[in-house]
């Protein structure tokens, strides 16, 4: 069942064309990884996928999910690592979205997110200070705080950026995993390896759609060939 319909999208970031004829679809259950380098357009997609930019032309149609119904973790700046607030107000915070003008959270937000930290093996973390937690934790925090936004589709920018090898080891196991048990991940990355090994489907951009597919096709593809290098067939 298809959740996202992007047709012919040409997208701007400060009056200035960063995407353009861009047309993919994802269904349900895929687990899209879009590739790119630095300023390929990346980022500006998953704006435009989250609804905080609007596209120059083209259209972006919510087939069965809405953008309230998106779980989202971004890319974490030095401020947001020094967050003072305890694990549990951190992932808490991802049933904002469903809340509306409730001033206390329920029983069921807070079962909610105990169910959460425990799918990432965090809740023995719940009271400790986020900003004391190593990298891993912290990411691990994070994607608990966006599964508590959804129950379908997850938007990750980069989830295992500065993660040493063994710990980003152990995040791509937790997305594949997740992505197992029927949620849709659209993940941007700059890894080609880890991707054409974890995801269904990739999308490979610069500037302009450089392929999009399933994982298969694009090892057959010689946009694979030139940057993996190479017969990857």
């Amino acid at each position: 069942m298809s959740l996202i319909n992007c047709k012919n999208l040409e997208l701007a970031y400060d009056n200035k064309t960063v995407l353009s004829d861009l047309s993919f679809q994802v269904n349900r259950g895929d687990y899209l990884c879009v590739l790119g380098e630095n300023g390929s357009g990346k980022t500006t997609l998953m704006k435009a996928l989250l609804g905080l930019i609007k596209p120059v032309s083209g259209e972006i149609r919510f087939c069965c999910a809405k953008h309230s119904e998106i779980g989202y973790l971004p890319q974490q700046t030095d401020i947001q690592k020094d967050f003072p607030a305890s694990v549990s107000e951190v992932v808490l915070s991802g049933t904002l979205g469903k809340r509306g003008l409730k001033p206390f959270y329920s029983k069921k937000e807070k079962e909610l997110a105990k169910k959460n930290m425990e799918i990432l093996g965090i809740y023995h973390l719940a009271k400790q200070s986020y900003q004391n937690l190593s990298g891993g934790q912290q990411q691990r925090v994070l994607l608990a705080r966006a599964l508590c936004a959804t129950t379908s589709m997850l938007l990750l920018d980069e989830p295992v950026a500065g993660l040493d090898p063994v710990v980003t080891a152990e995040m791509y196991r937790i997305i594949k995993e997740l992505n197992e048990k029927g949620i849709t991940i659209i993940m941007i990355s700059h890894d080609i390896s880890a991707a054409t090994q974890y995801a269904s489907h990739i999308l490979h951009i610069h500037h302009k759609p450089l392929f999009f597919g399933t994982t298969q096709e694009y090892l057959s593809s010689n946009i694979a060939t030139k940057f993996l290098g190479g017969d990857q067939k």
